[in-house]
């Protein structure tokens, strides 16, 4: 579909990468990966056909199409949001604008018998089946049910794009790419502005139903439930494994450690040889053996190891001074705009605790953390604990820096007394080190910018960290250490963030926001990800104790155990960690039995679905290579065959979608 062929990218004779090759195929599923800085960007941007490389040449596909979503956009702000997501159907609304326009000459003229009349007909017929299989009489469906699944509601369909936020905004552009369905999707750190909802929408709808896809994440759950290979842009030159990620690392760990071991024999070879010709070099008797083993010396060629980024980011928090017990408490804490956003916020972070905020976006996540902040206004009390120092780190924070200074200067700016001695120092933790502390701004990716944002942070002692996405852009690497060094802060830390990965071992209690209320949830993300899942069997107990049977009960996020026939009102209630034990103990044989049939049911609704889309997928690539002959061009029957079997598959996959989420909610 596309072929990449030596390829090579030079900034200032600078390479950014050398002679890569690599082939995308059909229904590819590529994660493309690498440090900060090593090129992932760029190459999307040439593979979209957006730059131009210094060297090789990128082959593509006659006809193909191809959807590219960058990091960032210049977005638009005259339509609403429908009107704008109706814009990935411009091609199907001018089609239907000719048909209309056909349709009516047809009504007005009454020379039935003419050749002019009759090539109308053909005219009409052939454009209304290409229309037909285009997918024009259901587009409305499918769009509305993308705009949903990235999390906007009905009633944000006829609200202006410029009452949105740019991420929200984003959110139309990645809706309108979907709907296109191009052959190749380039999508560019696509979750920084999604929640944790929205993402495994998106995860759902590649995995099922896109096409070829390549794109740069520094999400690993999400990259790892996406991608079925990954390629490496590494040291300027191009690894390509056939396997997610996580798999990738196993193997590329192996493989050094290969080129480590024949690299060391190989030295040791050299040595020995060296060895012989200093020894013997002198002895005429030994001239011959000499001689060759100099030509054998000559002929190695040197065994290469992957080069490693072996920098590190060493982030370490300075000391900080001890806080009271209770650095954040919020009571009936409320915040409105033109309508509410929350109210009724209770809840208490004691010192020391790590805590999240989750939510979807536009809940309120943000809009708490600047309550805390002191830089908006808010209803009811919200106490700040006594001795807290908050650092910040906002989400734009990074888009803030001053483009036109340097790296070393934008610290330089902000730094007070003796820290300023230890500038350089720090930036050399940070991978700013040498000549990359004199880059100016504007010339650094969107992760190093993070990196240098997040410096600012670390110039005073906190006590209470308030972190707003801070992974956006980090790359992996930065990411994992940025985890332990907020697991080892002797602080409080406040994280917002959809980083599902990044999030756990390192929380121990989530603040989910949503429908204008705050609940807490003890235990860590995939805890409160599972709570979520099992809301059926929540649902299956308060079914039994309508009918005198114990239920489960939800109370302030958390969940008890309750005998609707005890009548003692100090009955034991179990905590939510044997939460589980307990219902499975309080269901019936019967119940169970019937449980694990709908599970049945459910597997071979899913089993028949995907025999259903292959059968379908299998009859549109055999009527694709008939309308590829030129018979098969110009016959409308086929024509109509394609679109009617384009809708059953697109409902096929829609039917495989809701079984397999209906599966897997049982199963959890």
């Amino acid at each position: 579909m596309i072929s990449i062929d030596k390829l090579g990218v030079e900034f200032s004779a600078t390479p950014l990468f050398l002679d890569a090759s690599f082939v995308v195929n059909p229904k590819d599923r590529i994660a493309l990966v690498g440090k900060n800085g090593a090129g992932k960007s760029t190459m999307l941007k040439i593979i979209a056909g957006m730059q131009e490389p210094t060297y090789g040449q990128v082959a593509r596909q006659k006809d193909i199409t191809i959807g590219y979503l960058p990091q960032v956009m210049v977005l638009s702000d005259s339509r609403t949001v429908m009107e704008e997501a109706e814009t990935a159907f411009a091609h199907i609304s001018e089609m239907q604008e000719r048909l209309n326009k056909m349709n009516e000459e047809i009504a007005r003229r009454t020379d039935y018998e003419s050749d002019s009349y009759m090539a109308l007909i053909e005219k009409f017929t052939h454009e209304n089946d290409r229309f037909t299989m285009m997918g024009g009489t259901n587009y409305h469906a499918e769009l509305e049910r993308t705009l949903q699944g990235l999390g906007f509601q009905r009633t944000d369909f006829d609200r202006p794009t410029a009452e949105f936020s740019g991420g929200w905004r984003m959110r139309i552009e990645l809706a309108k790419l979907l709907l296109q369905k191009p052959d190749l999707l380039l999508l560019d750190e696509p979750t920084n502005h999604l929640d944790i909802g929205s993402i495994q929408w998106l995860e759902q709808f590649l995995a099922t139903r896109a096409n070829a896809v390549i794109l740069v994440s520094h999400d690993r759950a999400f990259i790892n439930n996406v991608t079925n290979r990954t390629i490496e842009i590494t040291c300027h030159r191009i690894n390509d494994y056939k396997v997610k990620y996580d798999e990738y690392v196993k193997l590329r760990d192996e493989r050094r450690e290969q080129q480590i071991r024949a690299y060391e024999n190989q030295q040791k070879e050299i040595a020995d040889i060296k060895q012989f010709i200093e020894t013997f070099r002198y002895k005429p008797t030994k001239s011959n053996q000499v001689q060759s083993r100099i030509k054998m010396l000559e002929k190695i060629v040197p065994i290469e190891i992957d080069e490693v980024d072996t920098s590190s980011l060493h982030l370490k928090f300075p000391p900080c001074l001890r806080s009271g017990d209770y650095p954040i408490i919020c009571e009936d804490v409320a915040k409105s705009y033109s309508k509410p956003v929350f109210s009724d916020v209770n809840l208490t972070i004691k010192r020391g605790e790590k805590v999240a905020f989750v939510g979807n976006n536009g809940e309120g996540k943000s809009t708490l953390v600047k309550c805390i902040m002191g830089q908006i206004p808010f209803e009811g009390n919200l106490k700040i604990g006594h001795n807290v120092q908050i650092g910040y780190f906002a989400q734009n924070q990074a888009q803030l820096l001053d483009e036109n200074i340097t790296v070393f200067d934008t610290i330089d700016r902000v730094a007070r007394g003796d820290i300023r001695l230890k500038i350089r120092d720090i930036l050399g933790a940070f991978m700013f080190g040498g000549e990359a502390s004199d880059k100016y701004v504007k010339v650094l990716s969107g992760g190093e910018r993070s990196r240098l944002a997040m410096i600012r942070l670390l110039l005073e002692p906190v006590n209470l960290l308030i972190l707003d996405e801070p992974t956006n852009h980090l790359d992996m690497q930065s990411k994992d250490v940025l985890k332990q060094a907020i697991k080892d802060f002797d602080g409080t830390a406040i994280v917002v963030s959809h980083d599902r990965d990044f999030l756990d071992g390192l929380v121990d209690k989530v603040y989910e926001f949503g429908g204008g209320k705050v609940r807490e949830h003890l235990g860590g993300i995939y805890d409160f990800l599972q709570k979520k899942q099992i809301e059926s069997l929540n649902q299956l107990g308060q079914n039994l104790n309508s009918a005198g049977s114990p239920s489960v009960a939800k109370d302030n996020g958390q969940q008890t155990i309750v005998n609707s026939q005890s009548s003692n009102p100090n009955s034991q209630l179990s905590t939510p960690k044997d939460l589980g034990n307990k219902v499975q103990s309080l269901l019936s044989y019967a119940e169970l039995k019937e449980r694990n049939k709908t599970i049945k049911k459910a597997e071979k609704a899913v089993e028949q679905a995907e025999q259903k889309i292959a059968k379908l997928e299998k009859e549109i690539a055999e009527i694709e290579a008939r309308l590829a002959t030129p018979e098969g061009a110009t016959d409308t029957t086929l024509f109509t065959q394609y679109g009617e079997l384009k809708n059953q598959l697109s409902a096929a996959e829609d039917e495989w979608t809701e079984a397999s989420m209906e599966l897997e909610e049982l199963k959890g």
